[in-house]
C-alpha cells in the first residue's frame, strides 16, 4: 500500500468510527447505511463528483457548496451532510471513497457479514455459489457476502480472500509453485 492510501485510509477510519458511533447512538444505522450505498454510486456513477472529490482546482468553499448541494439532492442524513461538510472544510473530500469503504465494512459487521473476494476462472453457478458461501459460513462463523471476480487466467480453481485470510486453489499457482520445485531439484 503506498503512503498516500495508507494515510487517507487512516483518516478515514477516524472519520469512520465517528460518523458509526454518532449513528448507532442516534438510532439512525439504517439512514447510513443507505447513505453509504447512495454515496457508493453516485461516485462510481458521476465523473464530475469524482473531480470535485479529488482536484485542487477547487477551494474550500467550492467544495463545501457543491457538496453541501449534492447531500441535500441526495437527500442524505443530517449527520453524514454534516460530516462531508466537515470534510469539505479540512479540503478532506479526497478520502470519502476510504470512507465509504470502511463504512461498508462496519455496517456489514454490525450485521454478522464478512464480505469473500472470490476469483475464478469462469463464473459461478448460483448452485456453487451458494454451497461456498455455506462452507466460508461454516469456517468463518458469520454471513458471507461474495463479491465474485472472473480471471480466465487462473485457467481453474479459485482464490478466495475473507479479510486477511487467502485461499488459493487456482491451477496457475499450483503450476508456479510447481515450475519452482523443479526449478531447485535441477
Amino acid at each position: 500500500m503506498s503512503e498516500t492510501a495508507g494515510i487517507s485510509t487512516s483518516i478515514a477510519k477516524r472519520y469512520a468510527t465517528a460518523v458509526f458511533d454518532l449513528a448507532k447512538e442516534g438510532e439512525t444505522v439504517s439512514a447510513l447505511e443507505a447513505d453509504v450505498t447512495a454515496l457508493d454510486a453516485a461516485m462510481t456513477d458521476s465523473a464530475d463528483l469524482r473531480t470535485l472529490l479529488t482536484s485542487p482546482l477547487y477551494s474550500r468553499e467550492e467544495q463545501a457548496v457543491a457538496i453541501a448541494a449534492i447531500a441535500k439532492k441526495m437527500e442524505l442524513s443530517e449527520t453524514t451532510e454534516n460530516v462531508l461538510g466537515l470534510m469539505a472544510s479540512k479540503r478532506r473530500l479526497f478520502v470519502l471513497p476510504h470512507l465509504v469503504q470502511v463504512l461498508k465494512d462496519r455496517l456489514a459487521e454490525e450485521r454478522g457479514e464478512v464480505t469473500a473476494e472470490v476469483t475464478t476462472a469462469k463464473k459461478l453457478t448460483k448452485a456453487q455459489a451458494d454451497k461456498l458461501a455455506k462452507t466460508l459460513k461454516e469456517q468463518f462463523g458469520k454471513s458471507v457476502i461474495i463479491k465474485e471476480t472472473v480471471d480466465e487466467s487462473i485457467i481453474g480453481g479459485l482464490i478466495v480472500k475473507v479479510g486477511s485470510k487467502m485461499i488459493d486453489t487456482s491451477i496457475a499457482s499450483k503450476l508456479n509453485a510447481l515450475q519452482n520445485t523443479m526449478k531447485e531439484v535441477g
